[in-house]
């Protein structure tokens, strides 16, 4: 069998190694390891950028073999992570923090993508004032535009153009004026419903805080239960919607009942 010299750290002494194990060992390694200009290649970073995150305490020390530093896929992952959260609006003493709290960057991404994933389904629309005109006639005024916007109903994008981040409360507020209710009564209606659903998602959110994130912290962040709680997160929208659905089918069958029902009396009563 060929055998291959292996110079020793003082590079004085040699010791005799079989050839076609070296041969394995730098093809496992090198299948998992990246020197720091490929890592940068691999996450689109510069150099400088990694090792700066490296001396903030950011990111793990490479592996170093014959005084080169080695990266693997963890630190790949981190360093993405880095940048989503700088992305979200997170500053590197705030993300240290985080990873500080939270530990491995597999468990951090997990957290921060249940919480930060979009719920809306819906596709924005783009409308042009022309088009808000033929849908909604005299009542796309200046005035009402300017409510519509300050509701977040429609935001402006220039050159006379909206997008409206939910079409189905458009074509709502639509089909609310195509059955005599004022665009402004509306709009009021809108108002209300923002202010409420506000105060519901709190309620929700703080729930969750207290009951489901709050004890995960106080044991430590165990890694093992990690998965649950993101799941739990990310649960916490859907289940939110299905449960202020179901209240408001109730309520909301109620209330029709209640005041169409005095309605109908009174009409009974008159024609006697």
């Amino acid at each position: 069998m060929n055998e291959r010299p292996l110079r020793s750290v003082k590079g004085s002494e040699e010791a005799q190694v079989p050839d076609d194990v070296g041969v394995a060992e730098d093809e496992a390694e090198g299948a998992s390891s990246l020197t720091i200009d490929e890592l940068a290649r691999e996450v689109g970073m510069t150099v400088r950028t990694i090792r700066s995150h490296q001396a903030r305490g950011l990111l793990q020390p490479p592996e170093v073999r014959m005084r080169t530093g080695y990266y693997r896929s963890q630190h790949a992952a981190r360093l993405r992570l880095i940048q989503e959260l700088q992305a979200e609006g997170f500053n590197l003493t705030g993300i240290r923090r985080l990873i500080e709290r939270t530990g491995e960057s597999e468990q951090l991404l997990g957290l921060k993508r249940a919480v930060t994933m979009p719920f809306e389904t819906e596709q924005p629309e783009m409308l042009t004032q022309e088009e808000l005109a033929s849908r909604f006639g005299s009542y796309a005024s200046p005035k009402a535009l300017a409510q519509a916007e300050k509701l977040g109903i429609l935001v402006p994008v220039g050159n006379g153009r909206y997008e409206a981040p939910s079409p189905v409360l458009l074509r709502a507020a639509e089909e609310l004026m195509a059955r005599g209710v004022s665009v402004f009564s509306a709009l009021s209606v809108f108002e209300q419903l923002e202010r409420h659903s506000e105060a519901i998602s709190r309620s929700f959110v703080k729930l969750f805080l207290a009951e489901v994130w709050r004890p995960f912290q106080d044991a430590g962040n165990p890694e093992s239960r990690a998965p649950e709680v993101i799941e739990s997160i990310e649960r916490l929208r859907p289940l939110a919607s299905d449960a202020l659905l179901s209240v408001f089918q109730k309520t909301m069958t109620r209330e029709v009942e209640s005041a169409f029902g005095a309605e109908l009396r009174r009409l009974v009563g008159r024609r006697r």
